[in-house]
């Protein structure tokens, strides 16, 4: 899990926070690059200790000019443009690739709040949907994760773990057999979904709407997952990282040569000689610090699914995410405490929020120019216009319910007469109603509003107002319109009622007269 030393760095003062975490030997660069520290200054050694006693003269003055080169170009190696390029890639990959792990706790939400039931069955099926979506990311994370894998090789595993039945099982397997190039961590999601689908129809949930709230949860929880399969597959180019490590260890195979001490005249007439480095190559070792440890911070976060210090604690990420979508689906399904009255009830909102100690609160934060001194700003002080000036007390409006009630629009249907005839249905409305005078009423604000001197937001008040009149009237026309279609429907069924009627009768009347001639007859 990734180490967190936020705590001891939340306060900075004298020199410095964080030399108390230099100390620390989990997850620190100590550890990830004493190997390669040993192997480098190992090699160094051996070949300083080659050149003082084991070569001869002829033999160290090749040494020696293995050394010059070494030394002359190798800072020709853009060693740290190359790797600082890459390790930022790798630390944003890294920072992606841990916001993109999917969390259950909102659909969580979402199914304790919408699917509805006290009931076994309704207990069933939101425990069951969320057991189905940890599922999901435990399938993704079995394939991407080492660890992971460890926990659960097989289906059985999971079984044993509860959170797969054995007929999903054998489910899972059956599709496993007859589409075996394809992961199944979708199966769940789709199962989860047609619960939802089912509860919708049983009446569990109350709308559509909610329906496609929970159905869009599901489907950004396995866009998540189906990232996380894309991060596993797709990695950063193989050829930049090969580029970075050739870099990294060229430039310090050249360092091994380029910084030994020789004993050598230049052409100058000084000697090329390093006093320092003849005990010890302190800064070869600090520039070895650095630039092999940042290589070794790409290598540690380039993939957060192992077992690295830093790397991300999945197994705690599984269990807590099916305890946590238990916890609210079931044993906080519909359950909040008494609600009872704050504090602050009769006061409304409380001016001063209390301290543990009062020597802790602190000042409110000003703006920028709250302080600022403008007693050296030349003011122009000017006569005020009598036309321009304004009188707040006189364009104060208070507002009331009354107000209110008298600007809202009623809307009167205008009186209509239905006459209806076993060929057609009219309907005829008077002229006389309070729609002739609508567009009159309309014309006479827009004169007014032209004629006198309103500001803008009076005028956008106005125009508003009179689209809420226009929208009103055409909602009044359009239920005029309805109740004539219903009215001409129902007048046309009524008169095929009485054709149909009149239609029986005739046949009766005709059958009758037959039976009556075949009785004359006989």
């Amino acid at each position: 899990m990734t180490v967190s030393y936020t705590a001891e760095v939340a306060s900075c003062r004298h020199f410095g926070c964080f030399w108390k975490l230099l100390a620390r030997w989990r997850a620190s660069i100590y550890k990830i690059i004493w190997v390669d520290l040993l192997a480098f200054l190992a090699s160094f050694y051996c070949m300083a200790l080659l050149y003082r006693y084991v070569l001869r003269d002829s033999d160290k003055e090749i040494f020696e000019d293995i050394v010059v080169y070494c030394h002359s170009y190798g800072s020709l190696i853009p060693l740290s443009f190359v790797l600082g390029f890459y390790v930022s890639i790798i630390v944003d990959r890294w920072w992606n690739q841990y916001i993109t792990v999917p969390w259950p706790d909102p659909l969580a939400v979402y199914v304790s709040a919408l699917v509805r039931g006290q009931d076994e069955h309704g207990r069933l099926m939101r425990r069951t949907i969320m057991r189905y979506v940890c599922l999901s990311l435990t399938m993704v994370l079995t394939m991407i994760s080492p660890v992971i894998k460890r926990r659960f090789p097989s289906y059985d595993y999971l079984i044993e773990a509860g959170m797969l039945n054995a007929n999903e099982a054998n489910i899972i397997k059956a599709m496993d057999t007859k589409f075996p190039k394809h992961p199944k961590y979708w199966m769940p999601i789709m199962w989860a979904s047609s619960i939802v689908t089912r509860a919708r129809k049983e009446g569990r949930i109350w709308d559509d709407f909610s329906l496609k709230s929970m159905i869009d949860e599901l489907n950004k929880f396995r866009a998540g997952c189906n990232m996380l399969i894309h991060y596993d597959t797709i990695s950063v180019p193989l050829v930049y990282t090969q580029v970075v490590t050739l870099a990294v260890y060229t430039y310090f195979m050249a360092a091994i040569f380029g910084h030994q001490w020789i004993d050598r005249e230049l052409a100058s007439g000084s000697r090329y000689t390093n006093v320092i480095n003849y005990y010890f190559p302190l800064f070869s070792t600090l520039e070895f610090f650095f630039f092999m440890g940042w290589l070794k911070v790409a290598e540690t976060l380039i993939c957060p699914f192992g077992d690295d210090d830093d790397d991300f604690e999945l197994n705690w990420l599984i269990d807590r995410n099916l305890q946590v979508s238990y916890l609210i689906v079931d044993e906080m399904h519909n359950d909040h405490p008494q609600l009872v009255r704050d504090q602050y009830w009769d006061e409304v909102f409380p001016n001063e929020l209390p301290y543990a100690a009062e020597g802790q609160r602190a000042e409110h934060p000003e703006a920028s120019t709250a302080r600022m001194d403008l007693s050296k700003i030349n003011t122009v002080t000017s006569v005020p216009n009598k036309a321009h000036s304004v009188d707040l007390e006189q364009d104060w409006t208070d507002f009331d319910d009354e107000d209110e009630n008298e600007n809202d629009l009623c809307i009167r249907f205008a009186p209509r007469d239905f006459r209806s005839s076993r060929s057609s249905v009219s309907i005829s409305f008077s002229t006389d109603g309070p729609f002739s005078h609508i567009d009159e009423e309309l014309g006479e604000e827009e004169n007014l509003s032209r004629e006198t001197s309103k500001d803008d937001f009076d005028r956008l008040k106005e125009e508003r107002e009179r689209e809420r009149i226009t929208r009103q009237i055409h909602q009044a026309a359009m239920t005029l319109e309805l109740m004539k279609g219903e009215i001409a429907a129902r007048a046309s069924s009524e008169l095929g009622s009485e054709e149909d009627h009149g239609r029986r009768k005739d046949s009766e009347i005709q059958t009758d007269k037959s039976h009556i001639s075949k009785k004359k007859g006989n």
